[in-house]
């Protein structure tokens, strides 16, 4: 799908995993590079794309300008899968962060106490066994065409496998991503609570809201201008 003159929506491919993890790192801390809050970048990435490339890629996408990757939609149907994998993961991944953390600096130090202090309690409840999905996108694709034609294609595909809903975890703060803006493209917000992990490195509070669209009323974004 061609979502500007020099943009290309397309399925993910397994050639594309070395670019997905490299821009899952470079969007990590609130749209900017991860480096700042977690010095990790291959433990960072290997937890949020792993199962998605390794287990689920085709439901899975990613948006090329001028024929390089600048963004990706990372999507999953089999919520009890991912749980499955989810919870097998999550014991490798702390063996080989308490292997990694004496050589961390204090800054990662704290983003790993975050994460098994707080993090557990922090992220919002999530609806069960309804589709999800992940989008990241670099500053040069940050537009309303590229996102909608990057969206509508990942609605689509679930439209065709016949699921009803899909939900996602997007991260808000200020003004970005209001309640106004999910409510114009159809998606409602179930919750949001605050990631403490930001405090002290970001000027003002930052939310994760849990937001569902009924994919029978719209299989679509609609409303393509700013408010």
């Amino acid at each position: 799908m061609l979502a500007s003159p020099h943009a290309v929506i397309r399925p993910y491919h397994a050639s594309d995993r070395k670019d997905v993890r490299r821009l899952c790192c470079e969007t990590g801390f609130l749209g900017s590079p991860i480096d700042p809050v977690f010095e990790d970048r291959e433990l960072f990435a290997d937890y949020l794309t792993d199962y998605y490339l390794d287990h689920e890629p085709e439901s899975s996408f990613v948006i090329e300008i001028d024929g390089i990757l600048k963004g990706y939609l990372l999507g999953s149907r089999e919520h009890e899968r991912q749980q499955r994998f989810g919870f097998r993961q999550n014991i490798r991944l702390v063996a080989r962060g308490l292997a990694r953390y004496p050589g961390y600096g204090a800054t990662s130090k704290k983003f790993v106490h975050w994460i098994i202090c707080n993090g557990w309690r922090e992220v919002p409840a999530a609806p069960k066994n309804v589709p999800h999905f992940h989008i990241n996108l670099l500053e040069e694709a940050r537009s309303v065409p590229t996102t909608r034609a990057l969206m509508d294609t990942y609605l689509d595909y679930l439209t065709r496998c016949g699921e009803k809903q899909v939900y996602g975890q997007m991260v808000t703060f200020h003004n970005r991503r209001g309640t106004k803006m999910f409510e114009r493209y159809g998606f409602k917000v179930l919750n949001r609570a605050e990631i403490t992990k930001y405090r002290g490195i970001h000027p003002e509070p930052v939310y994760l809201s849990t937001v569902i669209k009924d994919l029978t009323e719209n299989s679509q974004l609609y409303g393509s201008r700013p408010a």
